[in-house]
């Protein structure tokens, strides 16, 4: 951050009679208290517990610990008695910190509000980025976003300010960009409602995406449990150099690990290659790690993290994190559960898709892979920035590319847009002259928010179903994820090869090799990129966007109305009423892959996320029905007639039937939206059954009282068929490690019975048995009272 915003920061705190303790001198670091955020001066950086706690389990481990281990044990809440087995055991955890998105906030502030806490009890922030749709430019768009959306900016403002949540208002930025200039220091653990929190490892913090009912349990100060993660080590050598950049580290590792291959557990990068990226850098390697199905990635402290440290307004953090350098870096001779090497010196550029973020390709195969596989190689649209990829350097990257096409007369054959990251990289790049340089190659700067990459496009280039190519500096590209077109095929690279495939309009085109006409009708080759880390000059703050939280919030008044449709407060779940599971329908088979895309669309639809009954008519309208092939058209089973997925699960829930779910690998993989656990919940579902599940949802599901099981034996999946009925008995003896036991009725009358595992552990079992885990946290706040 600036000095000017350090200073203004520090002018309102004073003026509301606080003192900020600057850090000066190295040798006073173990003394001085030196604060989290200068947005919170009064919370102080606790590396001492952090150093109390490793050696407390170093020595009952008695081995090297990995840096994932160091900051994680670190934050046990009891690190004496925890009992510690990587891939197996619960670990009961402190994190430092909260931060919430704003489509994921509304859910998670109205539970908090349902817990009756009059306070958060850790710091915590709520980001507005999700709900601005790019349109016709940042400025409109804000405008047009504000203007829409005021009913819920007003809820999540008053919220935060009535419990003590600090509020980034709509056009600061992008939540992990924002955790990234002000929240994130090595050794914090952050968790946070958005899957690509893990963003915040590029200044060696523990960042862990979660769902909205995680989050409250932080902000309620009770201890949030993590299954202890195994940790695989990615071993860089060698070093970056022309067109290769940090992406394509994280799409050459995506590759190798594919979408599940890093799921429960923690990327840990090291080795001589982690010192030639810059630490927004290693931000986009941790961020895109969610595409991994990794619970985060981490880099070790380095001189790279305390220069942006120091550039940010964070020396004193720097400072104090030099003196606590043994706790921020690996043990020598820590054994890793799995290493994975890359030299970077070999790592060419890479571009990943379509449909999905692991299909790797060098930037040199893709046309030829396009054509044989019948992908329109003309590009649409180039989209750069999104949180993975929109620094000061990403920008000036795609700058000097898109200088050497302007300087030969040429601008962008496909359409251009540029999502800066916050509004201190958006009034920096104007500042620098890069967002110039960016609109005259043809770009349009959009606001200042996650946009086409969540959805929030209103594309008009194209219609819909129509077959088309767009390349992305974005981290996913799941079916219509941008545009909510099945027919756009997405790609993702980095922002230079963004730049470049734009102004050659063809994925056929190789910026390493291939030549670019002129105007003038000469040749010319793109020479790779080089751009500053940082900015010469301190960054521009440009608007102040952040509302302070008051000292007592008690006072202010939370409005939801009761007839909005974009709001609604909760009602508890139903308990369990301590029967077997009999007779369930099946609500849909699932062919194939099932994100969170696919069970609770975004875009159009992240208006209703602060309504729970609204939201619900988009569930699973994009999962494909096995009976059919088809999406949203599945078999009544009372009427016997097809309709849309969620009126079927309205009709069975009237009806008072119970429903489950029947999904196959990695089900639910992409974003920590809880809607996807909500929603089933709210229309009647009790169980979903699959192959295996995405980390994130899977404790979602859990947390809302659903039954998440897996098959004993994958092969069963083709023992169930949607006409099938399902009972899950043996739920009075529920217990940790023990296999539930599913009794499947065909309709000819005939059974089978099959063995389902599930990863409940003692305390999840009671959120189960109380309807949900906010049900259990209540139950204890009487017991307790």
């Amino acid at each position: 951050m600036a000095p000017y915003c350090l200073l203004a920061a520090s002018l309102r705190h004073a003026l509301n009679g606080g003192i900020r303790r600057y850090h000066v001198a190295p040798v006073l670091s173990q003394r001085a208290n030196v604060a989290m955020s200068h947005f919170e001066p009064n919370e102080y950086i606790n590396y001492e517990k952090l150093e109390k706690n490793i050696n407390i389990v170093r020595k009952r481990l008695d081995r090297p610990l990995t840096l994932s281990e160091k900051i994680v044990y670190g934050h046990l809440d009891d690190p004496a008695k925890q009992e510690i087995e990587r891939g197996k055991t619960y670990l009961r955890l402190r994190p430092d910190r909260v931060a919430m998105q704003d489509a994921t906030a509304q859910m998670a502030m109205l539970q908090f509000i349902s817990s009756g806490l009059p306070k958060v009890a850790v710091p915590s922030t709520i980001h507005c980025d999700h709900l601005i749709e790019a349109q016709s430019g940042g400025e409109k768009d804000l405008r047009r976003a504000k203007d829409i959306n005021q009913e819920v900016y007003n809820f999540l403002a008053t919220a935060g300010a009535k419990y003590g949540v600090g509020f980034w208002k709509p056009g600061s930025g992008i939540i992990h960009q924002i955790i990234l200039e002000n929240y994130s220091y090595p050794g914090v653990m952050l968790i946070g409602t958005d899957s690509h929190t893990p963003n915040g490892g590029g200044l060696g913090g523990i960042c862990i995406g979660v769902g909205g009912a995680d989050a409250v349990d932080v902000m309620a100060g009770i201890p949030w449990e993590l299954k202890c993660p195994k940790v695989i080590g990615v071993k860089l050598t060698g070093k970056l150099s022309g067109w290769s950049s940090p992406k394509d580290v994280i799409l050459k590792v995506a590759g190798i690990l594919t979408v599940k291959g890093g799921t429960g557990a923690i990327i840990e990068y090291h080795g001589p290659g982690v010192d030639s990226i810059s630490c927004t850098g290693m931000a986009t390697i941790c961020n895109m790690g969610a595409e991994i199905g990794a619970t985060t990635s981490i880099f070790p402290y380095n001189e790279r993290m305390k220069k942006y440290l120091g550039k940010t307004g964070r020396a004193d953090i720097a400072a104090l994190a030099d003196e606590f350098k043994q706790h921020l870096v690996p043990d020598s001779g820590c054994q890793y559960d799995q290493v994975i090497e890359i030299n970077l010196s070999e790592l060419k550029p890479h571009i990943n898709g379509p449909f999905t973020p692991d299909l790797a390709h060098p930037v040199s195969d893709i046309g030829a892979v396009a054509e044989k596989e019948g992908w329109p190689v003309d590009i649409r649209v180039g989209l750069i920035g999104s949180c993975t990829n929109s620094s000061y350097e990403d920008m000036g990257r795609s700058a000097a590319v898109a200088k050497q096409a302007l300087a030969h007369g040429l601008k962008c054959k496909s359409k251009f847009t540029i999502t800066p990251g916050s509004e201190q990289i958006r009034a920096t790049i104007e500042r620098d002259g890069y967002a110039q340089i960016l609109r005259d190659v043809g770009g349009l700067v959009l606001a200042n928010a996650c946009g086409p990459c969540i959805g929030q496009w209103d594309r008009k280039d194209i219609k819909k179903g129509e077959k088309n190519t767009i390349v992305t500096s974005y981290n996913r590209n799941f079916t219509g994820r941008n545009d909510a077109n099945p027919e756009t095929h997405a790609f993702v690279t980095s922002p230079e090869i963004v730049t470049a495939l734009s102004i050659a309009g063809t994925l056929k085109f190789n910026p390493e090799t291939d030549y670019l006409t002129g105007t003038d009708g000469k040749k010319f080759k793109l020479e790779a990129p080089d751009a500053d880390e940082l900015p010469k000059l301190e960054f521009d703050p440009g608007q102040d966007t952040y509302q302070y939280p008051p000292k007592d919030g008690s006072g202010q008044h939370v409005d939801v109305s009761p007839t909005s449709q974009r709001l609604q407060l909760l009602e508890p779940f139903d308990k369990w009423d301590g029967k077997d599971l009999e007779d369930m329908l099946i609500l849909i088979k699932v062919k194939g892959k099932c994100t969170t895309d696919h069970i609770s669309a975004a875009g159009p639809w992240l208006k209703f996320r602060g309504h729970l009954d609204n939201i619900s008519n988009n569930l699973l309208i994009g999962a494909i029905n096995i009976e059919n092939g088809k999406a949203n058209s599945v078999r009544n089973a009372l009427t016997q007639e097809f309709g849309p997925v969620p009126d079927t699960a309205r009709y069975y829930k009237k009806m008072g039937v119970k429903w489950a779910v029947i999904g196959d690998e990695n089900y639910g993989e992409g974003s920590s939206r809880e809607h996807a656990a909500l929603e089933p919940r709210h229309l009647g579902g009790r169980v979903i059954i699959t192959k295996s599940f995405a980390r994130i949802h899977e404790t979602n599901l859990k947390k809302q009282g659903l039954l998440p099981l897996t098959f004993a034996d994958p092969a069963d999946y083709n023992k169930i068929h949607p006409v099938d009925k399902l009972s899950i008995v043996g739920l009075a003896d529920f217990a940790p490690g023990k296999p539930l036991k599913c009794i499947i009725k065909h309709p000819n009358g005939s059974q089978e019975t099959i063995m389902l595992n599930h990863t409940f552990n003692e305390s999840q079992i009671e959120w189960f048995q109380a309807g949900s885990a906010l049900n259990r946290m209540k139950e204890l706040q009487q017991k307790s009272s």
